[in-house]
């Protein structure tokens, strides 16, 4: 496609909807055509940027064709963007979390109508993370797994889902599920050959890190990432959204992206 893709980004007054757009202002990959936020917003109305001739913040999806939307909202807001989304056969890309059962049913029968991503993380880093994670878990079924992470002082969630999505990958690439016991890393008696755990750090106003220590005999492997600046959520969701445009309907995640990129 040579003429930029047309997206809308729902939620576009929340945090991530506000580094949405400042991303979004120079790639020429894409024309922003609209700026959707929650009604009785207060800066429903005003242009999204103050520098040229956008969109303004609106309540309304719009009436000419898009390629793809960007969803940050909540669950109201998902809800709207999949009913916009299924209707026009538009690419949906949402981070929206706090999703309940019904919505989450909603999101599964949506993708065989659309491309649909939703995911709780879009680093392209966690991506990797989590494929080589997977790879190395397979390899070595017999170590101990220990999955740190460390975040800011005001998170209350522990462990974060981020963590978790990575015992569940680990977990799985073994042929088992994670058991939720424990999980916080507190644990009677010896550790049980293979198992997976947690430990939970908070303090300050740390982003985002994650490590998996695979510990074994006489050695050990590590695996991490750390996030320095937040817009690296909004960098991959936009990466996502560009390459899902054009993708059969159905359900995917970062790592296919990742691996249609290796040929994989």
């Amino acid at each position: 496609m040579n003429r930029p893709l047309r997206l809308a980004v729902n939620g576009a007054t929340g945090r991530m909807g506000r580094a949405l757009l400042d991303l979004l202002h120079d790639d020429a990959r894409f024309e922003v055509v609209a700026a959707i936020t929650a009604p009785g917003v207060p800066c429903l109305g005003e242009p999204a940027w103050h520098d040229r001739n956008t969109p303004c913040f609106s309540a309304d999806w719009p009436r000419e064709p898009l390629d793809a939307v960007i969803d940050f909202s909540g669950p109201e807001g998902l809800a709207s963007a999949l009913d916009y989304c299924t209707e026009h056969g538009v690419a949906l890309v949402s981070g929206t979390t706090g999703v309940g059962d019904a919505l989450a049913t909603r999101l599964a029968q949506a993708a065989s109508q659309t491309p649909l991503m939703h995911a709780s993380n879009f680093s392209l880093g966690v991506a990797v993370l989590t494929r080589l994670l997977r790879q190395a878990a397979a390899a070595l079924p017999a170590w101990d797994l220990e999955i740190v992470e460390a975040h800011h002082n005001r998170k209350t969630d522990a462990p974060s889902g981020t963590a978790l999505s990575l015992g569940e990958a680990a977990a799985a690439a073994r042929g088992t599920s994670l058991a939720r016991d424990g999980v916080t890393g507190t644990r009677e008696g010896a550790r049980r050959a293979g198992s997976i755990g947690f430990a939970v750090v908070r303090g300050g106003d740390i982003v985002g890190e994650h490590t998996a220590l695979l510990v074994g005999a006489g050695e050990r492997v590590e695996l991490g990432h750390r996030a320095t600046d937040r817009s690296i959520f909004a960098r991959g969701a936009i990466e996502a959204a560009h390459w899902l445009h054009g993708q059969p309907p159905g359900a995917y995640d970062l790592e296919a992206m990742l691996a249609s990129r290796l040929g994989t």
